[in-house]
């Protein structure tokens, strides 16, 4: 702005303490993606399923409502297999929203060089990181863990006596389970917008990790006679953490391949990509780059 004007004015707002200055990044990149409405519609759609299995708590816990839809027992069984399919139907979405909002965060700044502008003030490269990720951890905890821990709280206190003593555990297997989702879609949403810097190609990628080696890991299970092609599938590999969290056995009634895998595989695996991701990340996030 030209000087003569005098509109030049000093920041007098408060200044977010060296602890959480990382937060900056978040609430601006929040503050820029709901300036959408599709994707701000689609945000409140997310949270549908949580109001139906809501609604399913309530009724399944008073007989004054299933009296009222002429309903002779309840509509069905409360247990650990009742959560884990609410936090399958969430992680859907959540990963649907990651696919949407991930690969565009680190990108926008790579192909507009913009990144040495962040690293120059008092910021490191973690700090940017955990801002950035601080977008995706905070959407999908809305509409994973955090309605999920509010219907735990809400069949504790309308189940019978008894019933909060037998499936207390699902407190915890609900937040590890749903960060564990969380943690790994959000570093592989980042890794692949940090090295593909077009956001369309970066989704397509996303969504290809996770189907197209599905279908490998399927080809190679019948070519080789084995089940450890389905490590290759991510989704397979965070049902097997889940099944472990979720204390679910061959001895529940379920034909799956699942129970035909230990457990640690499963963690094994998530945790080498999520290892992967992070030096991949660190390999990327330079504060300048070298042209030859």
């Amino acid at each position: 702005m030209a000087i003569y004007k005098r509109l030049y004015r000093p920041y007098v707002g408060r200044y977010t303490g060296n602890r959480f200055r990382f937060l900056v990044i978040t609430k601006s990149a929040l503050r820029t993606l709901f300036d959408s409405r599709p994707l701000l519609a689609f945000f409140v759609a997310c949270n549908v399923p949580f109001t139906i299995f809501l609604m399913i708590i309530y009724i399944n816990n008073s007989a004054a409502a299933q009296a009222l839809l002429q309903m002779k027992n309840a509509p069905i069984v409360i247990d650990n297999f009742f959560f884990l399919r609410y936090l399958i139907f969430q992680s859907t979405l959540s990963f649907l929203l990651t696919a949407w909002v991930g690969p565009g965060l680190v990108s926008i700044d790579l192909s507009n060089d913009a990144l040495p502008l962040y690293l120059a003030r008092p910021l490191t490269r973690t700090e940017y990181l955990l801002g950035k990720f601080g977008v995706i951890f905070l959407m999908t905890s809305v509409i994973t863990w955090v309605p999920g821990l509010m219907l735990l709280g809400l069949e504790s206190s309308l189940a019978p006596i008894g019933w909060f003593e037998r499936y207390y555990w699902l407190f915890g297997s609900m937040l590890v389970g749903s960060l564990l989702w969380i943690g790994v879609i959000g570093l592989l949403s980042l890794t692949l917008s940090a090295w593909v810097k077009w956001r369309i190609v970066a989704t397509g990628a996303m969504l290809g990790i996770f189907f197209a080696l599905a279908g490998f890991g399927e080809a190679l299970n019948g070519v080789l006679r084995t089940h450890w092609g389905y490590l290759l599938n991510l989704g397979f590999d965070i049902s097997l953490a889940w099944f472990d969290l979720f204390r679910m056995a061959p001895h529940t009634g379920l034909d799956n391949p699942l129970f035909e895998l230990p457990p640690w595989a499963g963690w094994l695996t998530l945790g080498l990509l999520s290892a992967f991701c992070l030096l991949m990340l660190n390999k990327k996030l330079k504060a300048r780059e070298v042209v030859r």
